[in-house]
């Protein structure tokens, strides 16, 4: 076991490397930019005003929308994985992620039953953003309706499932009716991206991941209770009901709007958590919890940075990359560790 010492110097290494990756990230780009400029862009103390626009109106947003889906899919999947106590539990697991697809789809792909005017209106940024929102928010819903009649969490797992099989069926169907520009533009969609963020959206963001996160650290008792098994919790005091729909709620709200406003991004929320016990081996989610959020923001940063080829026109869907380089760190680490800590 860590001491605190150990503890502080690895968050202090954790904090520098954000630091890093975040000036890294925002130093790449289509047009070079050279790092003291980028100082200077920040600081509004350059003289070209190009320049000044590039890096404060677009490859600073996009680095903190880095830094904030990076750390909330963490965090969500740290909830989901101690809530359910299984390791291949994610931030979707709920059918949240299918939830704002199917809101999505019913936008893009049935736009075309309305045709004309009310289609473009249909299928704007904004349209795209509410439907993912209120597509998670009925999943939710439905969810929160679910787990208030069951008590088992294994059950409330499984119909989360299956409420991602129904909506996966329901855009299937779409897909089938929907010609190829509809298509193309879904499959855009799915592809997640970080760069579409202007600083009111960004605000609007930021605002509802700040009230999931306090949920999150207001659970942070609960959720080392519940590792011990719902009776020891039961014993310690903690309302179990009331407690799960805490989780339940700050994972929803955190991976419903990233979701919404970046696309389904994949894999991060499901090795994050699992990188971060591997490294700090503890269960202690007062340590995990920031943990996950410093090394899920560095991880997105870093594959946010490969994404965008530096010195090309060219930005490869960032759903793709965190798979291709975050599967290979996480294999190789538990090979080498021979183990999984949960």
């Amino acid at each position: 076991m860590n001491n605190s010492k150990t503890y502080r110097f690895q968050f202090l290494i954790l904090v520098f490397v954000l630091v890093l990756c975040f000036f890294v990230n925002i130093s790449f780009g289509s047009v070079s930019i050279p790092f003291k400029s980028i100082f200077s862009s920040l600081f509004g103390t350059i003289e070209n005003s190009t320049w000044e626009v590039i890096v404060t109106d677009f490859r600073l947003p996009k680095a903190i929308t880095a830094i904030l889906v990076g750390s909330g899919l963490g965090i969500s999947g740290l909830l989901m994985q101690t809530l359910f106590r299984n390791p291949l539990a994610g931030p979707f697991v709920l059918g949240i992620s299918s939830g704002a697809s199917l809101g999505v789809a019913l936008v893009i792909l049935g736009s075309g039953l309305f045709g004309g005017v009310f289609a473009t209106t249909l299928t704007t940024k904004w349209s795209i953003v509410i439907a993912a929102s209120l597509g998670s928010f009925i999943v939710l819903l439905a969810v929160l309706a679910v787990s208030s009649k069951v008590r088992d969490t294994m059950a409330i797992l499984i119909i989360g499932l299956m409420f991602g099989s129904i909506t996966a069926a329901v855009v299937s169907v779409l897909s089938y009716f929907s010609s190829a520009e509809q298509l193309q533009q879904y499959i855009f969609w799915g592809f997640g991206s970080l760069s579409n963020l202007s600083w009111s959206e960004l605000l609007i963001f930021s605002g509802i991941y700040l009230i999931g996160l306090l949920l999150s650290i207001l659970s942070i008792k609960g959720l080392n209770s519940l590792l011990l098994g719902d009776n020891y919790a039961k014993s310690l005091g903690l309302n179990l009901k009331q407690n799960r729909l805490v989780i339940i709620i700050a994972t929803s709200l955190i991976a419903g709007t990233i979701t919404a406003f970046a696309g389904p991004i994949a894999f991060i929320g499901l090795a994050i958590p699992h990188l971060t016990r591997q490294i700090f081996t503890t269960s202690n989610h007062k340590i995990l919890l920031p943990a996950v959020c410093l090394f899920g923001a560095i991880v997105m940063l870093i594959c946010d940075s490969i994404a965008q080829i530096p010195g090309s026109d060219y930005i490869l869907p960032i759903n793709a990359i965190t798979a291709l380089v975050g599967a290979p760190v996480v294999i190789w680490l538990l090979v080498r560790q021979r183990k999984m800590m949960f």
